[in-house]
This record gives C-alpha cells, structure tokens and sequence, in this order.
C-alpha cells in the first residue's frame, strides 16, 4: 500500500449505491476508478447494503472506516485512496458546493433516490450530494434500474435531465456479444466512465475491432 502523505490520486469521483437491484454495476464502477488511480468517495444507503448481500457473497460493514477498509481490500486501493461517508456525515466535501469538487454517479439509483433528488429533499447525504452536483453544474451520472418505469419515475428523468444530469439506466446492449454476465456489467460501467471521460479497456468502442479491448475483470 502506498503512503498517504505521498500518493497522488487522480480528481475524486463519488460513488452512490443506493437500494435498487444491481450492486454489482457500483461495486465494479469502485473497482474500475480504482484501477484507474482515481481517490473515490464512497456513500452506501442502508438499503443498498440489504441488496448487496441479497445479490452478491459479499458482505461490507456499515461503519465508514471499517466500510473504506474493505472496499480498499476488495480493489486493491492505495491508503486514503478510498473514502467513505455515512448517511449523515455533513461535513463530508460532498455536502456543500464549496468543498471539493467531485463528479458523481449514484449506481445504482433506487427510483426513490430519483425522486429526493429531482424535488431537491436532501435528507440524506447521498441525497444532499447529488442536490450539490446539480446546483453546482457538476457532472452527475444516475444509473436507475428498474422495470416497467411509471410516468412518476419518467417525469423526474426527464426533470433531471434538463437540469443537465445524466440518466443511464442500466440496460446493457448485446452487439458486443457479452459472453458472461461480467460483460453485461463492464457495458455499463464503460457507459458510465465515458460520461467522466475517463479512459477504459473494459470493451472496444463502437467501430474498433473486439481485439483492441479487454473485458475481462482485470480493468
């Protein structure tokens, strides 16, 4: 592990889970920025913990510090590279638009987080983050999964949108010809790095040949 006094991360890039069914699309995002030498800042809603360990063998503390320590294992993160807050952690940077800047991708976004935050309620600090990045002009990225979307859900997309946030709801594409089900959540996950603008190996782009990219857990 490298020494925190000396790292030197690329910008901060917060990452949201909250209680919508695909935890692994946020748990590979952390991975990917990760691997990518991006500091992350970590928020996991109390019901996203419910979802995680319904959908995956992986079983993450709630405690920030404990939370951050083994997210860290888990990627392979440098110390301090990885960063978490709790749902009522107001000092956190992500709670005001004069800490630091950070662009930020709630993945995945529950239609109730979708909701709080196309009506501004900030009762929470994912919530409060995302109200940030919207009146801040940063960018923010939300992954909604759900099926059918009611027009409720689709109003706030479309509110959302026009604020300038992203709507990526996690719906992979096939012409890549995924192979396993990793695939399927690289496609997202790559969806979502090309928004940050973030370089990735994770599947070629639209006219590359297959065998200039990986998509492979490796990043």
């Amino acid at each position: 592990m490298a020494n925190p006094m000396t790292a030197t991360f690329k910008p901060p890039v917060t990452v949201a889970l909250t209680g919508a069914s695909g935890a692994q699309y946020g748990l590979r995002l952390i991975e990917v920025l990760v691997a990518a030498n991006h500091e992350v800042w970590v928020m996991i809603s109390k019901a996203a913990h419910m979802v995680i360990a319904t959908e995956t063998e992986i079983t993450l503390p709630a405690q920030p510090e404990r939370l951050a320590a083994a997210l860290s294992e888990r990627s392979g993160a440098a110390d301090g590279q990885v960063r978490c807050f709790g749902r009522e952690d107001w000092m956190a940077p992500v709670a005001s638009g004069s800490g630091a800047p950070s662009a930020m991708v709630i993945c995945p976004c529950s239609t109730g987080t979708l909701s709080a935050v196309a009506t501004g309620a900030s009762n929470n600090l994912i919530e409060r983050a995302a109200d940030v990045a919207v009146k801040e002009r940063r960018t923010l990225v939300m992954v909604p999964r759900e099926s059918p979307f009611s027009p409720i859900h689709l109003e706030h997309m479309l509110a959302l949108s026009r604020l300038g946030v992203v709507i990526l709801p996690a719906a992979p594409g096939f012409y890549h010809r995924p192979q396993s089900i990793d695939d399927l959540i690289d496609f997202i996950v790559a969806r979502i790095l090309n928004q940050l603008g973030i370089d990735h190996q994770l599947m070629p782009r639209w006219g590359e040949k297959q065998s200039t990219a990986s998509t492979t857990k490796d990043g």
